[in-house]
């Protein structure tokens, strides 16, 4: 039953992953098309797009925070290494059970904090798309809870086994054949 559960979560920790890292893909190809149709536009043909500006604003803050999160999943935090070298491999893993609470720590700041920011802007709208300000913060406690959920998956020492891509396309971390 362990290893039914177990397999649930990696084949769980995979379809997060995968949805988080194409939506960012998708994001940055998005804003870099916005921001190359308001230059031809301003400088060809010497107009304005209205509403460039806020959903290239707002597409940037919704990657940078599934950036985070991914980041958090790759372990591409910042790191101090000078020291941490010299240490007992006893204190490693203190420092990395330390760090690893950290990081939920900010998972649960992000989570909680970006719901209360998204409650409190959901009766306005921006300015000229006219769309629900809470928009722009929506990201928040989505990439909190998805570092929450890499961070409980590490702890649990589950994140060795996951089967995910690499930016350069290799496959990562396959697992050990009798744990499939």
């Amino acid at each position: 039953m362990l290893k039914g559960i177990k397999k649930g979560l990696i084949v769980a920790f995979n379809w997060v992953y995968r949805l988080l890292y194409g939506y960012a893909r998708w994001v940055l190809l998005f804003v870099i098309l916005i921001v190359c149709m308001q230059v031809v536009a301003r400088n060809i043909f010497r107009s304005n797009i209205r509403w460039n500006q806020e959903v290239a604003l707002l597409l940037t803050i919704w990657m940078a925070f599934a950036g985070i999160a991914i980041g958090v999943e790759r372990n591409l935090h910042i790191a101090v290494e000078m020291f941490y070298s010299w240490f007992p491999a006893a204190l490693k893993k203190v420092v990395d059970r330390v760090i690893q609470l950290m990081e939920l720590s900010v998972g649960v700041i992000f989570l909680l904090y970006g719901v209360r920011i998204c409650i409190s802007t959901s009766n306005s709208t921006l300015p000229v798309t006219k769309l629900p300000s809470t928009l722009m913060y929506i990201m928040i406690p989505v990439s909190g809870a998805c570092i929450i959920y890499f961070v409980i998956l590490d702890l649990l020492g589950l994140k060795k086994y996951k089967k995910t891509e690499d930016s350069y396309g290799k496959k990562s971390g396959e697992g050990k054949e009798e744990d499939k």
